[in-house]
């Protein structure tokens, strides 16, 4: 095998390089990285900080040169002992794992099998779980063709590219049975049947488990289910979640692994709890009792603001799988439809968000403004004649993963000492961000922008040399100044959130970025939906004004977002722009990820900013609610702050040059963000709320 011959090239004495590179647990630990970095830097950067695929691609006299070298053995040491430490640090004691269902999970970019935020909440939660040596396993999808990586033509208009995913590249592993062959199992209810295969990314103590149906033996149409990540097939989409979901138990229960607790990240993996059912019932209890023990145990969150963003299924299409799966195992049909069905449109099919309300004993929100906009949007929703009930537990961010490790995190050791590392919700810890000296934090901030457009500069050069046309070379950002007042602006291009909105006025945006003392310059990132037609369109629109000369070059576009560019993006912007529709984010985190970086927000009061804006950790617009075309006022209002508070305050400076104005609410957002919008905060919660009782539901048998 492959894995064992690159192991085997590996000398003994530093052959833990091959286990820490299986396990991702070095991606938020920044001495790991460096070691990485220190075995070859340039293989590092070429597979973009993949180091199983830079482990298959050294040479092996670069192996032979670091097992000799003492400065590269005391840091390999160092990290091995660390992590070893790490894995060995005993587990809280919980009468069975939290499994952890999403459709996709963002842990890195090496492990390409997420779209966004949704990706990233579940993998910086995985991350969390794993640093309080919380009993969790995650279950998902691999996707073999990944998700949409995005290239623009010369018009603009972003191309759908899919890049196959070689597992021998990338931090995975075949998942065995407890009597050690490979897990291939058959999914319940295909016909043909269909066979499924399962792997494992270790993120530090959580094993990931992912299905996937591309294996030899199964039909073109049978692997393409976990092919591409929201398939826009309503049939594939379906057969996607049932593996998901239905596969998703069956492998852990193959695994010999019994979850108390299930936790339904959103409401594409719902059929799991059709096996949940299933299982209860085998073990005596009937349809009744398992669903009651089922709701118990079940936590579930839900992200969409809409009712129609969710998944629903046409009878007719869920029959063709659900009557199969009832006849065989004994489950009521028509209970279970009903459980699905919405009352507030009953025609319209098996929708999975209700499934997984009624289902779920445990359902929240993920922020206290979208708690009341879910509360309004399901209030129809009942079980047992009594109103589900959504509570809000607002996403967190994994703070070691975002906050910038090379010149940031060092500040806050030497100013907060080890005690943010170790208890990160404490706000009174946070409180020492006062005692940074301005000129430090501002040094830092001017080296992170720096980088920041230097990587930008050579993404660029990179696509010069592949053949990109010169007007997109200069459109991605060739002309950006590090000097210049720049603002940042990266998440998924869809209408609801308002990328043009800064473009909303042509004429007075060129006055900004072309004043001759106090210039604006903008960066714009993001993916649309491949079948979001509207999305292409604005970054169709945004890469063109980036290609105007009349805005001098201070607009860019960088295409290929993904997470390795939002880590520079977050740290080294100087103001993070978030414009959606108020009340349509449910949360939004990069925000948060700016905001402990220093970086602060200029934002509509919408998702979770209400709760996070004091008044002098960034700016705020847009929170009174407004019926009827609001961009014309959400446009004057932003352009007033940028005119009248933010410009003027970031050309201020002190007679040593600094913006000390500025500094000052940079300070404000890391000190009152960084504790209260962190995963540690957002886990505690989720132990406290839901899953400490239903363990006590689970232990009781209840």
């Amino acid at each position: 095998m492959l894995d064992e011959h690159v192991r085997e090239a590996i000398p003994e004495r530093i052959r833990g390089l091959w286990e820490l590179a299986q396990n991702l647990w070095w991606t938020w630990h920044p001495q790991a990285r460096r070691l990485f970095r220190a075995l070859d830097y340039q293989a590092w950067r070429e597979t973009t900080h993949n180091p199983v695929l830079m482990l298959q691609i050294i040479r092996p006299e670069r192996f032979q040169e670091v097992a000799h070298d003492p400065e590269f053995l005391a840091l390999y040491d160092q990290v091995m002992a660390e992590f070893q430490e790490y894995l060995a640090r005993p587990p809280l004691e919980l009468p069975g794992p939290v499994a952890y269902f999403c459709a996709e999970f963002g842990v890195h970019v090496s492990l390409p099998i997420y779209a966004g935020g949704l990706g990233i909440l579940a993998g910086d939660t995985l991350k969390e779980a794993s640093d309080i040596a919380l009993p969790m396993v995650g279950v998902g999808l691999i996707y073999s063709q990944g998700y949409t990586t995005q290239r623009l033509r010369e018009d603009g208009w972003p191309e759908d590219l899919h890049r196959t995913l070689d597992h021998r590249d990338h931090p995975l592993q075949l998942a065995k049975t407890p009597e050690g062959s490979p897990l291939v199992f058959e999914i319940p209810a295909f016909t043909p049947s269909v066979r499924a295969q399962v792997y494992v990314a270790k993120i530090g103590r959580v094993p990931l488990f992912l299905l996937t149906t591309d294996v030899e033996g199964n039909t073109p149409w049978d692997r393409a289910i976990s092919q591409q990540l929201y398939t826009t097939d309503l049939e594939q989409r379906l057969r996607q979640e049932w593996v998901l979901g239905v596969g998703g138990m069956r492998a852990l229960e193959m695994l010999g692994i019994r979850p108390a607790v299930l936790h339904l990240n959103e409401g594409h993996p719902a059929f799991a709890l059709l096996e949940r059912l299933r299982q209860f019932m085998g073990q005596g209890l009937s349809f009744e009792e398992a669903l009651e023990r089922a709701r118990k145990t079940t936590v579930f969150t839900t992200h969409t603001p809409l009712p129609v963003a969710t998944d629903v299924f046409p009878f007719a299409l869920l029959d063709r799988y659900l009557g199969p799966y009832c006849q065989e195992h004994g489950l009521p049909r028509e209970a279970i439809l009903e459980l699905g069905t919405n009352p507030t449109d009953p025609g319209a099919g098996f929708n999975m968000t209700v499934f997984a309300l009624r289902l779920s004993q445990h359902v929240n929100a993920v922020s206290k403004r979208h708690g009341e906009v879910a509360r309004r949007i399901w209030q129809g929703i009942k079980f047992n004649d009594e109103n589900v009930k959504i509570e809000a537990i607002t996403n967190g961010i994994h703070l070691f993963t975002w906050i910038e490790p090379l010149r940031v995190q060092r500040l806050l050791d030497k100013y907060l000492g080890p005690a943010w590392r170790k208890n990160p919700e404490n706000p009174e810890i946070w409180q020492r961000v006062e005692e940074i000296p301005d000129e430090e934090l501002w040094a830092v901030h001017q080296e992170r922008k720096e980088a920041l457009i230097a990587e930008l500069v050579a993404r660029a050069r990179k696509r010069w040399r592949e053949g990109a046309f010169a007007k997109n070379v200069l459109a991605f950002g060739s002309l950006l100044d590090p000097h210049v007042l720049t603002l940042g602006f990266a998440r998924r291009f869809t209408a609801y959130k308002r990328p043009d909105l800064i473009l909303s006025d042509p004429e007075r945006l060129k006055r900004l970025v072309n004043d001759p003392l106090r210039p604006i310059q903008i960066i714009f990132a993001g993916k649309a939906h491949p079948a979001d037609i509207e999305g292409k369109r604005l970054i169709q629109k945004v890469f063109q004004l980036a290609g105007d000369p009349a805005f001098a070059g201070r607009i860019a576009f960088v295409e290929e977002y993904d997470q390795h560019l939002a880590r520079f993006l977050v740290a080294g912007v100087d103001v993070w722009v978030n414009t959606p529709l108020p009340p349509l984010e449910a949360s939004g985190t990069s925000g948060m990820k700016a905001s402990v970086n220093g970086v602060p927000n200029l934002s509509v009061l919408d998702g979770w900013w209400p709760e996070g804006y004091t008044g002098e950790n960034g700016w705020a617009f847009g929170g009174e609610e407004h019926h009827g075309e609001r961009n014309p006022q959400d446009a004057e209002a932003l352009y007033r702050l940028l005119e009248e508070k933010i410009v003027p305050l970031y050309y201020e400076r002190g007679p040593d040059g600094i913006p000390h104005g500025f500094v000052r609410i940079m300070k404000a957002a890391i000190r009152t963000v960084a504790p209260r919008f962190c995963t540690r905060r957002m886990l505690r919660e989720y132990l406290e709320k839901f899953y400490l009782p239903a363990l006590g539901a689970e232990k009781e048998g209840i």
